[in-house]
């Protein structure tokens, strides 16, 4: 095998390493998150599923960048709408974007200490914004045929927060344990290293 002779070269090499190691790290997330979502869950209507799905998306994030958990959180749902019956609707794409965001965008303050309440907060925000606020808009907006927005989105905000109460805590939970399990130490995806955004 030649010796790589100048730094340059040295540079690409690394990075075109490491591209293809997080493309197939982020393949194996969203396969994992299709697996979750669609067909290991209970899904008794079209807007109601309980699922530790968010968990490979929000991992996508924390251990690649929020670019990377963006990506997986789209792409996995896309995919994931072909196993459904339902269909892809690209308005309700955002919640699984927002948990790939959040994993990233945290990804620093997780390096420095995980733990549950630290992944908990992490979540939050795409728990939150996407899944309770936008998705139960979203689904009211598809879903009501009635007329009546306002009753019909406050009675599936209801719903939606004690479902993603629960579901928040239990993804949190798995998070952390997977962490603590120190799995992805002994592969080199953590800690978080800057030069893997």
């Amino acid at each position: 095998m030649p010796k790589i002779h100048s730094p340059a070269a040295a540079a690409t090499v690394s990075t075109r390493t490491m591209t293809t190691r997080t493309l197939v790290f982020c393949a194996l997330l969203a396969a994992m998150q299709v697996v979750l979502a669609r067909l290991i869950v209970p899904m008794p209507a079209a807007d109601v599923r309980f699922s530790i799905e968010a968990v490979p998306v929000f991992l996508a994030g924390a251990l690649f960048g929020p670019v990377p958990g963006a990506l997986v959180g789209f792409g996995s749902d896309m995919i994931g709408c072909l196993f459904s019956g339902y269909g892809y609707n690209p308005i309700f794409a955002l919640p699984p974007i927002l948990y790939g965001l959040c994993g990233g965008v945290f990804r620093g303050w997780l390096s420095r200490k995980t733990s549950f309440f630290r992944v908990l907060l992490a979540f939050l925000p795409a728990v939150v914004l996407g899944s309770i606020l936008y998705q139960s808009a979203a689904l009211t907006y598809v879903y009501s045929k009635d007329g009546v927005f306002m009753v019909a989105f406050l009675t599936r905000l209801a719903a939606r927060s004690l479902q993603f109460a629960l579901t928040l805590v239990v993804e949190a939970a798995v998070t952390d344990l997977l962490f603590r399990s120190r799995i992805f130490h002994r592969v080199g995806l953590w800690p978080a290293k800057p030069h893997n955004d």
